[in-house]
């Protein structure tokens, strides 16, 4: 169902950073609380990251970590979800999945919260970066990806979601929120056209 005056485009913008949100291994091992089925979603976001490279766009990964300080900050969202506290700092479930490693020079936010923007440094490498959009992938459809749209979007950006580039714990959930985000907050797409756009970026930077 769509309704009159939703569902516009704001497009993808002249230069768009690719953010990779919690695609660490506490979201990507079974033997973890916190599993999404991600499977497909780190092979979309690979295709994703190799055309981004070729096109000399900003790449920003976050995951989510959590030290002896930082659970005092969160407390509130740790007591609503207690399999947080297995995002233990220093623990191989707060790394990056290793099939998507980042490259040097890409940096890596620690965040405490669900939105990559809340209490990070993103939007000031953003800006200094020059970009006006942002391609946001990654974990949880519900819950982090959906944050980072909304805040990227409250701090000027214009988001961009690959459909098959996020992934949730549960695929209601999943689909009501791209639904969602695409009504009101950013332009929900496949990750075709974002490969697309990104190699005639690519073909541009070559020139």
């Amino acid at each position: 169902m769509r309704h009159e005056g939703f569902h516009g485009r704001a497009g993808f913008g002249r230069r768009p950073a690719l953010l990779v949100v919690d695609v660490n291994v506490g979201f990507t091992d079974p033997a973890s609380p916190l599993v999404c089925e991600l499977e497909d979603v780190v092979a979309a976001i690979r295709r994703l990251l190799d055309e981004a490279r070729r096109a000399a766009l900003p790449v920003v990964y976050t995951t989510v970590s959590y030290g002896e300080g930082d659970k005092v900050a969160a407390a509130a969202f740790i007591d609503k979800i207690p399999a947080l506290l297995t995002l233990e700092a220093g623990s191989r479930w707060v790394e990056i999945d290793p099939r998507l490693a980042p490259e040097a020079g890409e940096p890596v936010l620690n965040k405490l919260f669900a939105s990559a923007f809340f209490a990070t440094p993103l939007s000031s490498l953003l800006a200094s970066a020059r970009c006006d959009s942002v391609v946001v992938t990654g974990a949880s459809t519900s819950g982090c990806v959906r944050a980072t749209v909304v805040d990227a979007l409250q701090h000027g950006y214009r988001p961009i979601v690959p459909r098959e580039a996020v992934g949730d714990r549960n695929h209601a959930a999943h689909e009501a929120n791209l639904y969602d985000i695409d009504a009101k907050y950013g332009d929900v797409v496949s990750v075709d056209d974002v490969v697309e756009h990104l190699e005639d970026l690519a073909a541009a930077h070559a020139r």
